[in-house]
């Protein structure tokens, strides 16, 4: 029987490392018990959440089909195109022997200072209207437009960016009309807008006599400001609401357009256009491969040895007066 007292249970009194393991036992017991229903809870409430956004309405459609009483404005330069219509339009007319090349540097001088300083220096955009107009002074309208045409072909079609492009055919395939919005002559933008299949363009307007350039413009440049009295005489005269218009464009020049309408967009923005965009919550898009690169705008035409030069002297000129 001696032998078999190892089955018989002992009374052994608790040390106080049993009473420690005992206790550290009943702890973690309550922990574990308290993060599973932890757990549990937080499962349910995820299931309750996915449930109220299945049943939730869907955000609406945009742009919304079959609303003729809105419209989609677009910006040209570097946010339809890459670069400036109006250096490829003074490249095109440059190839033609319509100016010689010290005027293209004087003429690419002052669109490039624009570019890079971003503000609406009063003698640069005097200049810049002022060589413009000088070029095509004496000239026929219906002689440009041709050019145009050519010019298009030529330096044009492969710069329009692709996702700018489809977010115009979104609109008119939503049955809207669309519309080019530019500081560039009006003839060139309605040549890309045509070739793009949109409605139609605003843009500078030069005045001409029984169809020949006199070398002074209708007003100003349409610019800044200028290009949203322009979009709100035009929805004026089609009838739309503008709270239900879209506009796309990359620079902060454009804020008083973007801020017209309903839906606002910055495409390819500068630095000051993507602060106030995202201050203000409006949708993004960047269609950009090199940003930086890019972020400035600086046109093709800059690629001319004459433009090239005053393309440094701007950036040089433009860093001192930082």
């Amino acid at each position: 029987m001696a032998a078999l007292g190892w089955l018989t249970p002992r009374r052994r009194s608790a040390t106080a490392r049993s009473v420690l393991a005992g206790e550290a036992a009943a702890e973690a017991a309550r922990k574990t018990s308290l993060q599973l229903e932890q757990e549990r809870e937080e499962e349910a409430a995820a299931l309750e959440a996915a449930r109220a956004a299945e049943a939730a309405p869907e955000e609406p459609e945009f742009p919304v089909v079959g609303d003729v009483r809105a419209a989609a404005f677009f910006d040209l330069d570097n946010t339809v195109m890459q670069g400036a219509a109006i250096f490829h339009f003074g490249r095109g007319l440059y190839k033609r022997k319509f100016f010689q090349r010290r005027e293209l540097a004087r003429f690419a001088w002052a669109q490039i200072w624009f570019r890079l300083a971003g503000v609406e220096d009063p003698a640069h955009m005097q200049e810049a209207r002022d060589s413009a107009l000088s070029i095509v002074k004496g000239h026929r309208v219906s002689e440009l437009m041709a050019i145009g045409e050519e010019i298009y072909d030529e330096y044009m079609a492969d710069r329009i960016w692709p996702g700018t492009r489809a977010l115009a055919q979104a609109h008119l395939d939503a049955g809207q009309k669309v519309w080019l919005v530019t500081a560039a002559p009006v003839e060139t933008a309605t040549i890309i807008a045509r070739r793009l299949g949109l409605t139609g363009a605003l843009g500078t307007v030069a005045e001409s006599v029984d169809g020949v350039y006199t070398g002074r413009l209708v007003g100003e440049l349409l610019h800044g400001p200028a290009k949203a009295e322009a979009v709100r005489a035009l929805a004026a005269a089609e009838g739309l609401d503008l709270a239900r218009c879209a506009a796309y464009s990359d620079s902060h020049n454009d804020i008083p357009m973007l801020s017209l309408v309903g839906h606002p967009y910055a495409i390819n923005p500068d630095t000051k256009l993507r602060r106030h965009a995202r201050d203000r919550e409006w949708r993004l898009r960047d269609y950009r491969t090199g940003r930086k690169a890019a972020k400035i705008g600086i046109p093709a035409a800059a690629g001319l040895g004459a433009v090239a030069g005053g393309t440094a002297a701007a950036v040089a000129l433009h860093r001192r007066r930082r």
